[in-house]
């Protein structure tokens, strides 16, 4: 399962290459993917991207009219980095986000398919995804220990 260390440096990769690129268009490959319909997966089409950010173990991308698209990996979901369009299949290939630069397609190697995106409206959508909990790369020392002491946990 793609865990924290993956999602932060999957976010970096994409950051040199999507990062102000405009999105021009989505190809899902199966029903299950998209777990949202308003607003619709087109609205992102022509777009912007103007902000990546991970929402717990999601990876957010913001495009310029504040439409957002949430991806969650799960146990067997990758990212691929490519210079031509692929075709998704809905086997494998779940979706490819054709950007002015490449194209970026998220597989599944799983058979349970639980992969997920969300397009989601402002940050308010965008906080409706956030599992909230303490944030170990932001929380500041005295509240990650007093988290860490709170109680006899396992890690």
């Amino acid at each position: 399962m793609p865990e924290l260390p993956d999602i932060v440096v999957y976010i970096e990769a994409l950051e040199s290459r999507i990062a102000g690129h405009t999105l021009n268009r989505v190809r899902i490959g199966g029903p299950f993917l998209l777990r949202t319909a308003d607003p619709p997966i087109e609205s992102v089409e022509g777009h912007r991207v103007r902000e990546l950010r991970r929402i717990g173990k999601r990876i957010a991308i913001g495009l310029d009219n504040d439409v957002w698209l949430v991806l969650h990996l799960m146990i067997a979901g990758r990212l691929h980095w490519s210079e031509r369009a692929r075709k998704p299949d809905g086997r494998r290939t779940l979706a490819a986000f054709e950007f002015d630069s490449g194209v970026l397609t998220l597989t599944e190697a799983g058979s349970q398919k639980r992969a997920s995106l969300h397009v989601m409206a402002g940050e308010s959508g965008v906080a409706s995804l956030d599992p909230g909990g303490i944030d170990v790369l932001t929380a500041p020392l005295e509240r990650f220990a007093a988290a860490l002491t709170s109680g006899n946990h396992t890690l």
